[in-house]
This record gives structure tokens, C-alpha cells and sequence, in this order.
């Protein structure tokens, strides 16, 4: 398994006309894969080179909160708030200790949020409404979702314009997606018709493990070219950043994690301009 080849995001992209933000969910209803350190890593990467980048943490752990480094005292506004109360999206967002940053944060209150929902007119629409009401100068929208298949990802999928579906090498890799994947097509189906798989991005390789290599190959042989070249590798500066509140990029951006961030990024710029 390689990585792919050595490459720099590039330059900021030309002056364009506005456009209305690229919305990504990142999903996957199984715990632990990397799915929030991607959507902080990747949105540090692109305010990195002049995208002006919010994430929606739609989590009730508030992990991507946590590990960007906003403070318990700035999520009195949350995600929960703009989902179940219809608080303005601009009112909960909350800038980042990074430039062109931007995320509206996670709440405890969020984990009550489907039973909430339930009897709620367009409760499918609720997220898609405000975002599309809030998200006016951005480039990119990251929506990191529970790891759950509910209401709260069923909003993050109705909104999004395409789902990033982090996969960790492991055994059940495959097993465990396939559910996702008729998820999005039942929402495509009742909600969502242009809703797409951007990509699928492995993390957790050991080069070391040939379970991983295994598992590669059978995503690849799977969903092809929707896998992206770059693999995250398992590092321990990955891990550790959450806990200094930092993306991985900015905690130790010459590690091995930042690396592969940092050409997942190039892809996913790469993947957007030949879309566009």
C-alpha cells in the first residue's frame, strides 16, 4: 500500500465568483475511526490556504469541540440550540484559534435532540434550513456527525451536497459502511436527491498489520476510485493533539499524521476543482 505521491495543496484557489458553500458530512455510525480528527485536520488544512471553512459539530460528545479548543464557556449557543430552538446559525458560531476557521460547537443538551425531533414538522429539513439561512461567506461547510444512523445524521445527510465516510482497517471495515451506504440512499431517495460520496478515507493503517493492507484492498476493490489514495496512518501525534485542543497539523504539523492530512487535502481540493 502506498501513500499517495508527495505533493503540496497548492495555492490559494484564484479570485471566482461567490458561490454557495460546499457542504460535507463526514459520517459513519461506527465509534473510534477518525471521523471527527479528519474533519478538523482537513478544515485546518483548507483555511490553511485561504478557504474560509466552517464545522458544524453535530456530536453530543462535542469531540471536534473539544479538540479545536473552544472552551466549555463558549458553547452556551450550540448545535443544539440552531437544530431543536432554530437559533440563527450565525449566532452560535464561535471562531477558531485558527485563521478562517469557524465552528458552531457541540452541547450536552444535543444528545436529546432526536427524541426532540421526532414530532417535529420537516424534522428532516432542520439542519439543511438553517445552514442554508447562515452559511453565507464560507467555502466549505464540515458537518461531523454522531456515530449513530438517527435523526442527527439523517439532518447532516439531508443538508450535506456530499458524505466523506472515514473507514478505519479493520476486520468489520466493510461489514460496518454497508449499512451506511443504504442510509444514504434512502435518504438520497426521500430527501436528497444530489446527495453523492465524495470519498472514502482509510485511517488507522499499520504498515506493520497486514489485516490493514488486506482491508485496503477490499474497500479499493469495492468502491474504487471513491477511495482516496491517501491513507492516515496510526501516529501517535494523531492522538495526542485532541487532548492540547489543537488539530494535529498545528500540534506537530512534520509528523506522520499531518503529512497524509495535508495530501488529503490536495486531494480533496484536486476532487473539487475537476467537479467544479
Amino acid at each position: 500500500m502506498t501513500d499517495a505521491p508527495d505533493a503540496q495543496i497548492g495555492d490559494a484557489p484564484s479570485p471566482r465568483a461567490p458561490r454557495p458553500a460546499r457542504i460535507i458530512a463526514l459520517a459513519n455510525q461506527k465509534g473510534g475511526v477518525g471521523k471527527t480528527t479528519t474533519a478538523i485536520n482537513l478544515a485546518t488544512a483548507l483555511a490553511a490556504i485561504g478557504q474560509k471553512v466552517l464545522i458544524v459539530d453535530l456530536d453530543p460528545q462535542g469531540n471536534a469541540s473539544t479538540g479545536i479548543g473552544i472552551a466549555k464557556a463558549k458553547r452556551a449557543v450550540n448545535s443544539y440550540h440552531v437544530l431543536i430552538q432554530e437559533t440563527p446559525l450565525t449566532q452560535a458560531i464561535v471562531p477558531t484559534e485558527i485563521p478562517g476557521l469557524d465552528i458552531v460547537p457541540s452541547g450536552l443538551d444535543l444528545s436529546g435532540a432526536e427524541l426532540e425531533l421526532v414530532d417535529v414538522e420537516r424534522r428532516e429539513y432542520r439542519l439543511k434550513d438553517m445552514i442554508a439561512r447562515g452559511s453565507s461567506g464560507y467555502d466549505y461547510v464540515f458537518i461531523d456527525c454522531p456515530p449513530a444512523l438517527g435523526l442527527l445524521t439523517v439532518n447532516a445527510l439531508v443538508a450535506a451536497d456530499a458524505v466523506l465516510v472515514p473507514l478505519q482497517c479493520e476486520f468489520f471495515a466493510l461489514e460496518g459502511v454497508s449499512n451506511l451506504v443504504r442510509t444514504i440512499e434512502r435518504v438520497k431517495k426521500a430527501f436528497n436527491p444530489a446527495l453523492e460520496i465524495q470519498g472514502i478515507v482509510l485511517t488507522m493503517f499499520d504498515r506493520r498489520n497486514n489485516l490493514s493492507d488486506m482491508v485496503a484492498n477490499d474497500v479499493r476493490g469495492h468502491f474504487g476510485e471513491k477511495v482516496y489514495k491517501t491513507v492516515i496512518p496510526r501516529n501517535v501525534r494523531v492522538s495526542e493533539a485532541p487532548s492540547h485542543g489543537r488539530p494535529v497539523i498545528v500540534y506537530d504539523m512534520a509528523c506522520a499524521g499531518s503529512r497524509a492530512y495535508l495530501h488529503l487535502a490536495s486531494e480533496v481540493i484536486h476532487q473539487e476543482r475537476l467537479s467544479a
